[in-house]
């Protein structure tokens, strides 16, 4: 059996866009090359600013959203070879935890034919066995069986995201994509969810991408992290180590851009701002997506596409200016 669960290769999810309202149109680079391994049993964080093509991407690993050319592999198959019915069939083993806990949820479905659906789509079971294992399902998530014919408007917001949970877990699948399952939760309620989905993990042996803005989310919940940006993955590492020791300009500024708990050393630190606007997906830079804004970049960094390569064991980073010689870019 092999150590990785999911396997992406050059992924690239293009759009294009209206002719009338851009002259010949021209194509959104959502996902523009993007390669990644997804260990079985891990936690693998993804983060970056708005518009990086985070969601594009988990939908993307799901099919929920088509890709423009690459692969995708899902325990050694194809899931880009699959007709739609094949691909239907595998979903199961391939869920989703949405965003929004309010609108992922048909406000005309009681809870319990919310979590049942997926049950009678994909399996033949009866009444009674459905609704056994609904009951089961709230239990696990920590709702109240008593609740299973309450509507979702009857419930809170973290409340709502566990039915959400509940939903995806109800046919047993062995991977997740949770695509910023607790931005719309008060900070109280999105320890508890962050937990839930821990638990989760262990007890039932998931296999996450975790999708978040959320810089201390994601160090607590996850194995490893992968930054992304205008469509690339610009760095991937160990969570302590890119938290420790982040390699990439734009992983530094992020970072810095994180409260410390201890208000004098938050006086003290200096915060790493960013200068200039991030360029549009429609017209990305040539070169390093990222030159027009890092501090470092040189003539090269606007002709050249750097690579993810190892810069140390285990910590990869996509900048032309540094290597494991020299890891340090402030150095070179």
């Amino acid at each position: 059996m092999s150590e990785d669960l999911i396997k992406i290769r050059d992924l690239k999810v293009h759009y294009r866009t209206g002719r009338r309202l851009f002259g010949s149109g021209s194509d959104v680079r959502a996902v523009d090359g993007v390669s990644l391994d997804i260990r079985r049993g891990e936690t693998l964080g993804l983060v970056g600013e708005s518009g990086c093509g985070k969601s594009t991407l988990g939908r993307a690993i799901l099919r929920l959203t088509e890709p423009t050319s690459g692969s995708i592999s899902y325990d050694g198959e194809d899931l880009l070879s699959l007709s739609g019915g094949e691909m239907r069939r595998r979903r199961k083993r391939l869920q989703m935890i949405f965003q929004d806990p309010y609108a992922s949820l048909d406000p005309r479905m009681t809870v319990g034919q919310i979590i049942a659906e997926p049950i009678r789509t994909f399996e033949s079971v009866s009444r009674r066995d459905a609704e056994s294992r609904v009951t089961r399902l709230m239990e696990t998530v920590g709702l109240s069986p008593k609740f299973i014919r309450r509507y979702p408007h009857e419930f809170s917001g973290g409340q709502r995201q566990r039915i959400g949970i509940a939903r995806a877990l109800a046919v047993e699948p062995e991977f997740l994509v949770a695509d910023e399952p607790i931005s719309a939760l008060d900070v109280s309620i999105q320890a508890q969810i962050l937990n839930l989905l821990q638990d989760l993990r262990a007890e039932q042996r998931l296999t996450y991408l975790f999708i978040s803005h959320d810089l201390r989310a994601v160090r607590h919940i996850s194995d490893r992290i992968a930054v992304m940006y205008l469509g690339r993955v610009v760095e991937l590492a160990d969570a302590r180590d890119l938290y420790d020791d982040p390699l990439m300009p734009y992983t530094q500024a992020l970072i810095s851009a994180l409260p410390v708990p201890d208000p004098k050393v938050e006086a003290r630190r200096e915060r790493i701002t960013l200068k200039g606007e991030i360029p549009s997906p429609l017209d990305p830079p040539e070169g390093c997506h990222f030159h027009t804004r890092c501090p470092y970049a040189v003539e090269s960094c606007k002709r050249s596409t750097p690579q993810l390569v190892e810069i140390k064991p285990r910590h990869f980073a996509a900048c032309s200016r540094i290597g494991p010689g020299t890891p340090d870019i402030r150095s070179v």
